[in-house]
């Protein structure tokens, strides 16, 4: 299989551990009326010319408002949608592009140094609530309505483990590891605002590749959300492998580089 092949089914396996999915002739069809207002768990899928476009505008924009959800389309490899993505424009929809970078764990640990003021513990019942207080004081993970559900759901799924790091007894960074397969993907990767800059996410993500070694992951991915955050994944032996060019359609609300812009680990 090759490499975006296996991103994309990650990809999905991801998105359906949180979203329903309908196959069509054209993409697929993500949604969650439970999170309506979580961006990832409700869109259309494309990575090609639709043959009707007209038809598939009709079929997603119908589909949604029938569930009173924004429509908004993902597109894969936008720069080969232009037809698509004008057409869309004619009829309403906002249109953003940006790049997507994938990273790689190269398989080396990373190396700190023991600092006793950091602890890491795996997300129990016990310690639920104080990492659910951590993930809704990060903005970009879209605040406490959003992340509430999201991490209920994703801590009843036995392919999450989730991860909370204390620093001087204070929870404040949190991420999580989701395995499919041989495969596993870094996810919720974020420390609060008042203590960025501390180093806390090496801390982290050295706990993660201690356990995806443990698991015998063949690889181990993370989807960094913009440059700064890249260069940050890059400091913790993870590699740039594939840079994608992806579009965001959407009828109403933010845009993800809106979001994604003001975003920090």
């Amino acid at each position: 299989m090759e490499l975006k092949e296996q991103i994309e089914e990650l990809e999905f396996a991801l998105l359906q551990s949180f979203s329903h999915k309908r196959d069509c002739p054209w993409g697929s069809l993500f949604w969650n009326e439970d999170q309506p207002d979580y961006y990832d768990a409700n869109h259309a899928h494309v990575k090609e010319e639709p043959d009707h476009p007209e038809q598939v505008i009709d079929e997603v924009t119908s589909f949604y408002g029938t569930m009173n959800i924004v429509p908004r389309f993902y597109l894969d490899n936008a720069e080969r949608l232009e037809n698509f993505v004008g057409l869309l424009k004619k009829r309403g929809f906002r249109y953003e592009s940006y790049s997507q970078p994938v990273q790689l764990w190269n398989e080396e640990l990373l190396q700190l140094p023991p600092d006793e003021d950091v602890v890491i513990e795996e997300v129990t019942g016990e310690n639920y609530h104080e990492a659910l207080e951590v993930e809704s004081r990060i903005k970009e993970f879209g605040g406490k309505e959003v992340r509430e559900k999201a991490l209920q759901s994703e801590f009843n799924d036995q392919r999450y483990t989730h991860y909370l790091l204390k620093y001087e007894g204070t929870p404040c960074s949190t991420a999580c590891l989701f395995v499919h397969g041989t495969q596993g993907r870094v996810e919720s990767v974020a420390t609060i605002e008042e203590y960025r800059g501390k180093a806390l996410i090496g801390h982290i993500l050295q706990h993660v590749q201690k356990e995806a070694k443990g698991l015998h992951l063949e690889k181990l991915w993370v989807h960094p959300i913009n440059e700064d955050v890249e260069k940050v994944y890059r400091r913790c032996n993870f590699e740039t492998i594939l840079t994608m060019q992806t579009g965001h359609a959407f009828l109403s609300g933010k845009g993800i580089k809106e979001i994604q812009e003001s975003s920090s680990v």
